[in-house]
Order: structure tokens, then sequence, then C-alpha cells
């Protein structure tokens, strides 16, 4: 009997995202796609001493230089060394440990134009010599943050405006929605693509836009969230001790209504990253020589018939294989947090 009590009161004091988690880890498929993300995240973190044309380590001169990729000495760049990387050759007293893609996302080598995958360029050259796999490295750093990045300004104000309209209600509710109403009204794609005609090309602007755009579902989750929480018994509590509404709000009912923010805020990023593929890919995305799939796709459409088809197939397969991922993860950690669902 002293053992079942044991057991009872650790199955009491174990925390509600421990649960979660618990249930998470039984998805197989979700695990899996979860292990495929963290890879990603290694190889964008990682992008400079995968894929670059200046060495980890070499000898110049009778002078060794430790991860110069990472690293500006002053006496490579006052031989514009880091110009010329690309060209640079060891000599007899002179040495260079390479990175397992020797070339630069962004230096052109016009002799390997067009270039199919081989030994030279495992995933071939784009239509100014450029190597792919060089390019699609760096544009996983890309993609993962303008979807992370996108996601996240869409869940700050979709949280914020949420909670307000939830917690206070009436007019303050009623004008929230009307907002909210007039967003979903215009096709976000659209939507997206007349703010980017006014705007100049960048990787910041396309972030923004995407995320001002986006907020929509999360803050009519939170919405919804925050009108069963706030006559709940310890909201009722708080507010009956004078704490005041910043603080009941951020403190005490905020924390409990992310269980479905989390999971919008998943699909989120997938969506965040097929936009910006999508505008890339229209010309209206990331600036050239910066490196991204959508780019790569971009430079498809007048190569294609050339027979370049590595230009199309690699990215697609990077987009559709992250774009999976996270949608399978957002639909494990929705399962998980369903109590229905938790054994």
């Amino acid at each position: 009997m002293t053992r079942a009590m044991n057991q009872a009161g650790t199955h009491r004091k174990e925390s509600y995202w421990r649960l979660v988690w618990g249930q998470f880890r039984k998805n197989r498929l979700a695990m899996a796609a979860l292990g495929v993300l963290a890879l990603l995240a290694v190889v964008a973190v990682a992008a400079p001493v995968l894929a670059n044309d200046v060495p980890l380590y070499m000898i110049k001169s009778g002078r060794s230089y430790w991860f110069p990729n990472l690293i500006t000495y002053p006496s490579l760049t006052a031989e514009n060394f880091y110009r010329s990387a690309s060209r640079w050759e060891p000599g007899a007293d002179e040495y260079a440990l390479r990175t397992p893609i020797p070339f630069s996302p962004i230096n052109q080598t016009l002799p390997d134009k067009k270039r199919p995958p081989g030994a030279k360029h495992w995933l071939g050259a784009d239509g100014t010599g450029r190597s792919v796999a060089a390019r699609l490295i760096w544009g996983t750093r890309i993609s993962l943050t303008i979807g992370f990045v996108s996601a996240g300004i869409a869940v700050v104000i979709g949280m914020v405006v949420g909670a307000l309209a939830g917690y206070y209600g009436r007019w303050v509710d009623t004008v929230a929605l009307r907002v909210i109403e007039v967003v979903i009204c215009f096709p976000s794609f659209f939507l997206i693509l007349a703010l980017m005609a006014f705007l100049p090309p960048s990787i910041y602007n396309v972030m923004v836009v995407i995320g001002l755009t986006g907020w929509t579902g999360i803050a009519r989750l939170v919405r919804g969230e925050f009108l069963k929480l706030r006559e709940s018994e310890f909201a009722l509590a708080a507010r009956a001790t004078g704490m005041g509404d910043a603080r009941i709000i951020f403190r005490h009912l905020l924390p409990n209504a992310l269980a479905p923010v989390l999971v919008s805020a998943t699909f989120g990023v997938a969506g965040a990253i097929l936009t910006e593929s999508a505008l890339s890919f229209l010309g209206f995305g990331v600036p050239a020589p910066t490196a991204s799939w959508g780019e790569l796709l971009y430079q498809s459409q007048r190569l294609v018939s050339s027979g370049v088809w590595w230009l199309v197939v690699f990215p697609g397969a990077a987009i559709f294989i992250t774009v999976t991922c996270f949608n399978l993860v957002g639909e494990g950690l929705r399962d998980a947090i369903d109590p229905r669902l938790r054994q």
C-alpha cells in the first residue's frame, strides 16, 4: 500500500511539460522529424566550417592561422587574402586544411558554370559556377533564421493582442476581433507580395513582413484560452490579492495558455520557410548573392530547360523535407498536448 501511495505521489508531482514530453516521445515519426530538424540546426550553425573557401587551418608565409574562416586576421586582410582565398593554393612550405566543401557560397567560378554533380561539386554548380552544396548549407541558416524570427514576431504580436482581448473583453475584444477579421480578409501571400513590392529587397524586410501578416491565428487561440482562464479560481484569487492586470496576464494566465501557441508556432515556422522560398522564387525574397533555397529555385527557371536539373531537385528536396518535419513535429506536439490521447 505504501508503494502505491508513493507511486501516486510521484505521478502528482510530475510536471505538465514532462507528461507532454513523455507522450511526444511515443510518436516515433515526430521524434524522427525532430532529429532531422536538430541536424539542420547543427548544419546552419556550423555552415562556416562545412562550406567555405577559407581553410580551417593554414600555414602561409611561415605563420600559422587557426580558423581564419571564423577569425579575421589583420595580416591576411592586408594581403587581400579573403577576396582571393578561392584561388590560393599552398606552396612548398605552406599547408591548408580545407573544409569538407571547399567552396564559398558567393564567389563565382565561371569555368565550373552549370557543372553537373560529380567529384568536384557533389551537388553540381549553378549558372555562375557557385557550388550548390555550399549554397544549400548556407541557405539552411537563412531559411531557419527567417522561419524562427518570423514565427517569433507573429507569436509576440498574437499573444499580446489575444491576451488583451480575452482578459478585458468588451470594447477591447470587439476592436481586436475587427482588426483580426480585416487582416484575415486579405489573402496572406498576396498581401505579403504587395508589401514587398514597396520595400527594398532585404532579409530583414522578409522576416518582418511575414511576421506581421501571420499573427491572427495565434491571437484567436490566445483569446480563447484567456476567456476560459480569466474566470478560473487562481485568476480570481490573484485578482483578490490586489495584483495588477499586467502581472495577472503575463505571470499567471499567459503561461497556462502557451500549449496551443507552441503548436501553432511550429506550423508557423514551416509556413514562413515556405513563404520565403516562394517569395525568392518570384524574385521578391532574399536579395542576391545571399544563398537561400528559394533563390536556387529562382535560378532554375531559366536553366532547367538546358538540363540543369540539380537546381530544382536539391533545393526543392530541402524545402520539402524541412517543411514536412516541422509539420510532423507540430502534429506530434498537438497530439501530446491533447489529454484525450494521453495514456
